[in-house]
């Protein structure tokens, strides 16, 4: 197989397939698509997500932070704790450690989530430092939205611009490859992409807002997104590519290196289904997040296209395969 997630045939075939389902008090449980957990406990849930950094090697401690924490906005809950492991190759100084440690503990802060606990060791299985971080929200039980719930004629609205941690990632563990494609202010606000990877606001606002689903993009992209949302709502879904959001920098760096913007992680962006996506975006625009609206969910779930009028094109969208970043080496 190679880098990134497991495709989903694969995961369906050796990892779902086998996963035994049969508590009555676990209400949200894995699938295609689905990114948190949930249990009952009664009037309220308790949401869980868990998730790893493999494919950066700077500013891994904010971006493990923001990845659970995301997942867990993505069903309209405000994320409360995180539990953090941190495995160091052998040889990792204490210096590296405590920098890790302290992008974790400020980007937490920031989020107002504590961290609860965890473990750290230094093993040889790894040749770089790997963070996987579980986060828990709480939220009503009947209030929490899944990526189950697009219905046909829903709004897709998405927030910020497509590829936004992948052109940060890539300004900043690659930027030896950018020489003489972007200046330095361009790398500089390629760079600074990394402060706005967090969904945690606009997912708890959609969730007030009636979002019928919502997944935040990650691995992927955009596509990505769509199919995971379309696949596990049993729908279809046509997106506008001409009026899909990306910034200026990104689509420079792309096309330098042969990318495809909207299969590039995408974190600090998230994909919302909703009755009223116009009303959606007046209300996260009057709190200073960015969104679009980019498309609709439609009845036929055989029908998962990308249009463009522009230029009088229409494509598929396919099942996701590595993102584009793995290709960046």
């Amino acid at each position: 197989m190679e880098s990134g997630k497991v495709p989903n045939d694969i995961l369906n075939k050796i990892v779902l397939s086998k996963i035994n389902m049969f508590r009555k008090d676990v209400i949200l449980r894995p699938g295609i698509g689905e990114d948190c957990a949930a249990i009952d406990f009664g009037e309220y849930a308790c949401v869980l997500s868990t998730d790893p950094i493999t494919a950066a090697a700077n500013d891994v401690g904010q971006l493990s932070v923001h990845i659970s924490c995301n997942d867990i906005a993505s069903c309209g809950v405000e994320p409360l704790g995180l539990m953090v492991t941190i495995l160091c190759p052998v040889g990792t100084t204490e210096e590296k450690l405590e920098n890790v440690m302290e992008q974790i503990c400020l980007t937490a802060s920031e989020l107002n989530v504590e961290i609860i606990g965890g473990h750290t060791e230094v093993t040889p299985a790894v040749n770089r430092i790997v963070i996987s971080t579980t986060c828990i929200g709480k939220a009503l039980k009947d209030d929490i939205v899944s990526s189950t719930g697009a219905r046909p004629g829903d709004s897709i609205v998405m927030t910020k611009s497509a590829g936004l941690e992948g052109t940060a990632i890539i300004a900043n563990d690659f930027e030896h490859k950018l020489v003489g494609i972007i200046n330095n202010d361009e790398l500089n606000l390629a760079k600074s992409f990394i402060k706005s990877i967090s969904v945690v606001k606009e997912g708890v606002l959609a969730g007030k807002f009636g979002a019928t689903s919502m997944h935040d993009i990650t691995e992927g992209g955009v596509l990505g997104a769509a199919w995971e949302v379309a696949e596990a709502s049993g729908a279809g879904v046509i997106l506008n590519k001409d009026i899909i959001p990306v910034e200026t920098v990104t689509k420079t760096i792309c096309k330098a290196l042969d990318l495809d913007v909207l299969k590039l992680i995408s974190s600090g962006c998230m994909f919302i289904t909703c009755a009223d996506g116009e009303g959606l975006v007046k209300l996260l625009e009057s709190n200073n997040i960015k969104a679009t609206v980019i498309g609709t969910i439609i009845a036929n779930r055989n029908d998962r296209l990308l249009i463009s009028k522009k230029n009088s094109t229409i494509e598929d969208i396919e099942s996701p395969k590595a993102d584009e970043l793995y290709k960046v080496k």
